[in-house]
């Protein structure tokens, strides 16, 4: 090929002065056969061509993929526009895309910031000639919200999509529509698991209006896929389970972790025996843990053997180095990580991975107000990857600190974080985009809808969008700081309350991922301000850049919640309160652990020891799930928080500050306090007389809440609600439906002067419901009343017997049949003495014929012998049966042989 012709079909441009060298970069590496596949299927789509990558872990798809996009933008009669435009991709780690410009660099011959750079937050190595940069995705999103079009950009390449990062699903759905936009703009998705098709779909053909720098292409349907075979090489799967569980009440068991340690040094020194280059890979779930293991090798490890850790917090010179390889002539490693080292890096060397089959996922508890990192079992694909790890360049080994059950339970992929973390940020993002809430936006799974209306309300309060959804100046202002919405109000309003750098240092520490021993955040603050813990560079770093930011965008806040003076031991409290108003928290008087009531009205208890348990006041920065005694009995624990007085908790929160009378109905009376609570915590509450319109409330919501038998219904209110109900339920209306949701519904209506009696102090026992239910009667139908649904009934032999008429359904109508204690005919029922019903042969009926009553024959001594609603067929038949059952154990009253024409009598046989 030479630089005046186009590639042929397949060819891969390499080898020419100004391009990248694929020959060279591509030796050894798995991908290289793939290259021409994908160069292919890319010239076909034109200058806006996709695709989707589908590559296991180490098979060189971040290495080549980006130069060889960089080499296509350059070739005669696909390169749209003059001059080369940047191939930009985004790696899911700051560590990650260092290392991977590193590399390309290294193997490019060139210098990291010339041809190759990247771009993190807090450190940047591109300048104008640099033609591939790796970014993190949370960067890429909010250079699109600057300048949708990206005109600077030719190609944008996605990888590690597989892990359903929330910021890359983001950039999957508004790149998407970039693509409408630009149609030079070349999109492609990189996987390390088999769901490409899915990708593939989302990503396919940009839509055919797009015509701003060429030709859109004209498909539409999903992006080609191309595949890399595995690079693996022989793999030893072993199962070492441990003798205690992974997790109890405080987290990851410390036996656990003290096994993962004993386990790894073991095997490190059996495959250092056998190869002296085997280095070991130790995966366990967050920072804390790492640092644990990573102590416990130090002293069981054979003599010699290096132990590095790499985890977010690490200086990224201390990244870099446990990323690099073995040093020529260095001793044997063991590298202690989280799923940093998954899929997104390879680390040279590593023959044996020990595998705690634990990792962090953020979860969202939306009932009680929480979201943070919680600990679970791995996916079995992030297992698989992981083990592969061992086996990229060469045979290996992966011991599973965990048995063959646990992995057969694990979910098969990770969860995809837009279903289960708080989604505050992304609603910003996607408001700033034009697509609030996500309306509109082809993502590869939708927002969960409760989830993000929660977070469009959290946005409201900031004032970081308007009542339609869509962004306020102030909310552009948040989306460019590189934190949580909640703590980029937070930085600006507390740079005006307690100072520009002061606020920056504590929402660089609380947006960080620092441990709080004894969840103390002040006492995290004054170490990394010594500058003797790793992670104090990082910070400070974090620090000037959210101080610059804080001192050009504070302004857009104006004046400060906070008004009063505000010491230097009381500034993180304030800030961590702006940002997290609902967390402000005050502890429940009692004995026992340290208990606190969250304003959300969450409670929460604190770590064994901490020192912030004398504190009456926190500003809580981060509370979660937890059971154990730490949790004090309150299932939920405080990880992070700082000490508050009152006067500066009602401040920070005081919109939610309340003072109110608060009336309520129990025991059969209305009493009132006054209370004045900031949101659930109770800050005075005093007993005060209810105004009239307090006490109708009070009463009304008791009745709501807890039904008419809060008043009670007397012997004769129930019947007469009994009668108007079977009148209802075989006429319909006038008659009212009297079941307990209509009463509820009509209470101004039946019972309003009652319940301006009982708002004044009545006493419910005093209130009878009969006179109130009379208010319901239709006229002129109810003066007949009595003759559709008599209260009692005449027998032959002369008594007037109750009628009891069938139970008030829950949902009265015509047809319905009556409650759980009504007859299961919901019919009216008369009990009667057998002797008092001789010579009745047509069964009476009620309500103008329609229901005929249900007749309890009764035994002398008033025990049931026979139920009917058939006098006449009970005369002819089963009577015979009963007379020669009974009439032996009654002999003093009559059992004539022929009912019909016998006397009918309530009386004993001598009395007669």
């Amino acid at each position: 090929m030479t630089p005046s012709n186009s590639p042929a079909a397949g060819a891969v441009p390499t080898a020419i002065p100004g391009r990248f060298d694929l020959g060279t970069i591509g030796t050894g590496l798995a991908f290289a056969a793939s290259l021409g596949e994908l160069a292919e299927v890319l010239r076909a789509g034109g200058p806006a061509g996709t695709a989707v990558v589908q590559a296991p872990p180490g098979t060189g798809k971040t290495t080549l993929v980006p130069p060889l996009l960089a080499n296509l933008a350059s070739t005669p009669g696909l390169a749209s526009i003059p001059g080369a435009l940047r191939v930009v991709v985004t790696q899911p780690r700051r560590v990650a895309a260092r290392a991977a410009a590193r590399r390309l660099a290294a193997l490019d011959g060139t210098q990291v910031g010339d041809r190759v750079g990247y771009t993190v937050r807090g450190e940047r190595k591109a300048g104008p000639g640099t033609l591939v940069e790796f970014v993190t995705p949370g960067i890429l999103l909010r250079r699109l919200l600057d300048d949708p079009g990206l005109e600077t950009t030719g190609a944008v390449i996605l990888d590690e999509v597989h892990e359903r990062g929330l910021e890359t699903d983001l950039l999957l759905g508004m790149l998407r529509e970039v693509r409408q936009l630009r149609g030079d703009l070349s999109l492609v998705a990189m996987s390390a698991t088999l769901d490409a098709p899915r990708f593939a779909a989302l990503i396919g053909g940009a839509a055919p209006h797009a015509t701003a720098r060429g030709a859109a292409d004209d498909g539409g349907g999903p992006a080609p896929v191309v595949d890399c075979p595995s690079a693996l090489y022989p793999l030893e799967v072993q199962w070492a389970p441990a003798a205690v569980p992974r997790l109890d009440g405080r987290g990851v068991a410390r036996g656990f972790l003290d096994h993962v340690a004993d386990t790894a040094a073991g095997a490190h020194a059996a495959g250092v025996s056998r190869d002296p280059g085997t280095d070991a890979l130790v995966f366990v779930p967050g920072a804390w843990e790492v640092s644990y293991v990573a102590a416990r090798l130090r002293g069981r490890a054979a003599s010699g053997t290096e132990v590095l850790e790499l985890h977010g917090q690490v200086s990224p010179a201390e990244q870099d180095r446990a990323v690099s390889g073995r040093r020529q002539g260095g001793p044997a490693r063991i590298i202690v990580s989280t799923d940093l080292a998954e899929s997104s890096l390879t680390v040279p060397g590593v023959r044996l991975v020990i595998d705690s089959g634990l990792t962090r996922e953020p979860r969202r508890d939306a009932n009680r107000g929480m979201s943070g990192l919680v600990t679970v079992s791995c996916s079995r694909a992030s297992a698989e990857q992981r083990a592969g790890r061992a086996a990229r360049q060469g045979p290996g080994r992966v011991v599973r600190c965990y048995d063959q059950k646990s992995y057969g339970a694990a979910p098969a992929h990770v969860t995809p974080e837009i279903n289960v973390a708080d989604l505050t940020g992304a609603a910003l993002t996607l408001a700033c985009w034009g697509s609030p809430g996500g309306q509109g936006l082809a993502l590869p799974d939708a927002p969960p809808p409760a989830a993000m209306a929660e977070a469009i309300e959290v946005l409201r309060e900031l004032g970081a969008v308007a009542a339609d959804g869509h962004p306020t100046g102030l909310g552009r202002t948040l989306a460019r700081v590189p934190a949580d919405p909640r703590l980029a109000r937070a930085l600006l309003d507390g740079a005006v309350a307690v100072g520009h750098h002061a606020a920056a240092e504590v929402v660089a520490l609380v947006a960080g991922d620092q441990r709080a021993p004894g969840a103390d955040l002040t006492r995290v603050l004054s170490t990394l301000r010594g500058g003797r813990e790793p992670a104090a560079r990082r910070w400070a770093e974090d620090v000037r850049r959210l101080e610059t930011i804080a001192r050009k965008e504070s302004a857009a806040v104006g004046p400060s919640v906070v008004t009063a003076p505000v010491t230097s031991a009381e500034s993180p409290g304030v800030v961590v309160a702006l940002a997290f108003p609902d967390r402000v928290a005050r502890r429940v008087p009692g004995d026992g652990p340290a208990r606190y009531l969250l304003s959300s009205g969450t409670r929460a208890g604190l770590p064994a020891g901490s020192p912030l348990s004398g504190h009456e006041w926190l500003a809580v920065a981060e509370v979660s799930r937890a059971a154990g005694r730490d949790a004090a009995g309150t299932g939920a624990l405080i990880r992070s928080a700082a000490p508050l007085t009152a006067d500066l908790a009602q401040a920070a929160a005081r919109h939610l500050l309340s003072d109110a009378v608060e009336a309520k109905f129990s025991q059969g009376r209305v009493t009132a306090r006054r209370e004045q609570r900031l949101g659930a915590i109770s800050l005075s509450s005093t007993p005060v007389r209810p105004s009239p319109a307090e006490g109708r409330t009070a009463v009304a919501r008791a009745l709501s809440e807890e039904g008419l038998g809060t008043i009670g219904w007397s012997t004769a209110a129930d019947a007469l609600r009994r009668r108007l109900a079977l009148l209802h339920r075989e006429l319909g209306a006038p008659w009212p439906d009297v079941s307990e949701r209509a009463l509820l519904a009509a209470l101004d209506t039946w019972l309003g002067p009652e319940l301006e009696k009982m708002a004044g102090g009545a006493a419910a026992g005093g209130i009878d419901l009969t006179d109130p239910l009379r208010r319901l009667l239709p006229w002129p139908e109810a003066v007949r009343l009595g003759e559709l649904v008599p209260e009692s009934l005449k027998v032959p032999s002369g008594s007037m017997v109750r009628i009891d008429y069938p139970d008030v359904p829950e949902s009265a109508g015509p047809g319905s049949t009556g409650g759980p204690g009504a007859d299961d005919t919901g019919r009216p029922v008369v009990a009667v003495k057998l002797q008092e019903c001789f010579g009745w042969a047509e069964t009476p009926r009620l309500v103008d014929g329609r229901v005929p009553v249900l007749f309890h024959l009764l035994s002398p001594a008033r025990r049931p012998l026979a139920v009917t609603d058939d006098l006449a067929s009970f005369w002819a038949g089963p009577y015979s049966q009963v007379r020669s059952e009974m009439r032996g154990r009654y002999p003093r009253h009559p059992w004539p042989e022929d009912p019909w024409t016998a006397q009918a009598t309530a009386r004993t046989k001598a009395r007669m």
